[in-house]
């Protein structure tokens, strides 16, 4: 492909057809780092977290009184230290703007699951379809791509009912802010989000020998209380160092220790939960020192003095610039941008820069742009379902979306939005996207879109914009023949040009 061509594809997210072509691609891409708009109106316009955490905590509160109005009082979070990271079936529900008329008209009989399943769906929802209009309409496109990297890379996943309705929110808050900062900065900002910690069960994490775990244990020896490794684990083995690194179990229990009293406050159930209130509005992340486990910790040969929340926050800084972070990192980003393999001297460069620089992520945006290994002209990797997704629609030059409807579509193509099913995020190899029944998803999505604008668009004059000089002879005879302008159409969208960047 040649360089305007990449530059719109490989690095941004597919060109839109009222945009020119870049005429200096490197420049271009550069550009956008200026352009970039952390918090655009759709995303702007979105309820913000203090309200979303307040409906949460209302109606986790509401279910409390439920369960005990029958009889079956419990904890709504699972016990710590069990289950699956992500997959506990937590009945928490979020409202929505539907709840809240059937609240003030009196009309809110129906039993707590249904109205409530669906109102917390609706948040949902509507940040998909902001997501989704600024990945679209975006003039910074280099850098949206980026946001919908470092969103996968600190993944949490929305099948755990009370990540649904903070998800979005995470990214929103946590990751566009810091996308043109350091990683650091944008590590302690995911790890001290209310959808981390409740994700990965830190919000219910309790030091065995805290001020609260030893009056419990006096209290009531056979109360299953304690400490939970989930995020301790996440955080070393996929958001910073990586696996096979040189730490042990032991590492990860000790950062665990280190991370007791990192809670939420107004969400998290269960005995430190008003410790974590008391301090703090629902959302806030707030350090209840009576959860947390006294004493120094020796983590990776390095000791770190007890000093509360500073505790941990020292781990945290130590691995943000590790040489094993330094490594993962290179590593994902040589992958996503170059190949499936990724090259080892892009890797070993990418490396450098982060440790020379302590992680600034601009630097290393540069350094993708400068590489020779991106500008050749075979596309190398894949699109993901949601590259593909939002490359279609800017190339019909969408201006709108419905939330419901690509929400949705997004399921259809099995990639859905902030869903993952597990921490390690959605996989960045072909392997995972390119199988018949994945290709078929998108042949019937392509003639569906291409039905849909029936003969308004051109396929031939819109493939040469979208893939500037770029258009195979092949993919060209095959629009020609199209027995229709639908069907050209469709034929584009899942033509080589277009899966592949």
């Amino acid at each position: 492909m040649p360089a305007p061509s990449i530059a719109l594809n490989r690095f941004g997210l597919g060109a839109r057809p009222d945009a020119p072509a870049p005429v200096d691609a490197r420049r271009w891409l550069v550009a956008q780092f200026d352009g970039f708009e952390a918090r655009p109106g759709a995303i702007a316009a979105l309820p913000p977290r203090r309200e979303i955490a307040e409906q949460l905590a209302q109606f986790l509160e509401q279910i409390r009184q439920q369960r005990q109005q029958a009889g079956t009082a419990g904890e709504v979070l699972p016990a710590p230290g069990g289950g699956v990271a992500g997959r506990a079936a937590e009945p928490a529900m979020l409202p929505g703007p539907a709840r809240r008329r059937a609240l003030a008209t009196g009309n809110a009989t129906a039993p707590a699951g249904q109205g409530l399943r669906r109102d917390r769906r609706a948040l949902y929802v509507d940040a998909v379809g902001a997501r989704v209009l600024v990945a679209v309409q975006s003039p910074a496109p280099f850098v949206e791509r980026m946001v919908h990297f470092w969103a996968n890379h600190f993944a949490v996943s929305v099948d755990k009912p009370l990540v649904l309705g903070m998800a979005g929110n995470m990214e929103f808050e946590a990751i566009r802010p810091h996308v043109l900062g350091k990683f650091s900065d944008m590590l302690n900002a995911v790890e001290r989000h209310p959808a981390m910690l409740l994700y990965l069960d830190q919000a219910q994490s309790i030091g065995p020998n805290s001020l609260l775990g030893s009056r419990a244990g006096r209290n009531n020896p056979g109360r299953k209380i304690g400490l939970n490794e989930n995020l301790a684990r996440e955080i070393m083995e996929l958001h910073t160092l990586g696996v096979r690194t040189g730490y042990a179990q032991q590492d990860v229990t000790e950062f665990a220790r280190a991370m007791t009293g990192w809670t939420v406050a107004g969400i998290a159930r269960g005995p430190g939960a008003r410790f974590a209130g008391a301090q703090g509005q629902p959302g806030d992340f707030v350090f209840a020192a009576p959860l947390h486990e006294p004493g120094s910790r020796t983590i990776m040969g390095k000791r770190y003095d007890d000093g509360g929340e500073r505790q941990a926050q020292a781990v945290l800084d130590t691995l943000a610039t590790h040489p094993a972070t330094a490594q993962h990192i290179a590593t994902k980003l040589a992958r996503h941008f170059a190949a499936d393999v990724p090259p080892p001297a892009l890797v070993a460069r990418l490396k450098a820069c982060f440790l020379q620089t302590g992680g600034d992520l601009p630097a290393l945006y540069q350094l993708l742009i400068e590489a020779p290994e991106l500008w050749g002209e075979a596309p190398t990797k894949f699109r993901s379902p949601w590259e593909w997704a939002v490359g279609a629609m800017r190339a019909l030059n969408l201006r709108e979306v419905q939330p419901q409807q690509v929400t949705g579509l997004m399921t259809q193509l099995g990639q859905p939005v902030w869903g993952p099913g597990s921490p390690a995020g959605f996989d960045d190899l072909a392997a995972t996207w390119a199988g018949p029944d994945a290709i078929l998803r998108r042949v019937e999505v392509a003639g569906a879109l291409a039905n849909r604008l029936g003969g308004r668009v051109d396929a031939r004059a819109l493939a040469a914009t979208l893939y500037p000089s770029a258009v195979s002879a092949a993919t060209s005879a095959a629009i020609a023949n199209a027995e229709s302008p639908e069907q050209a159409l469709a034929l584009l969208l899942v033509a080589p040009e277009t899966l592949r960047r």
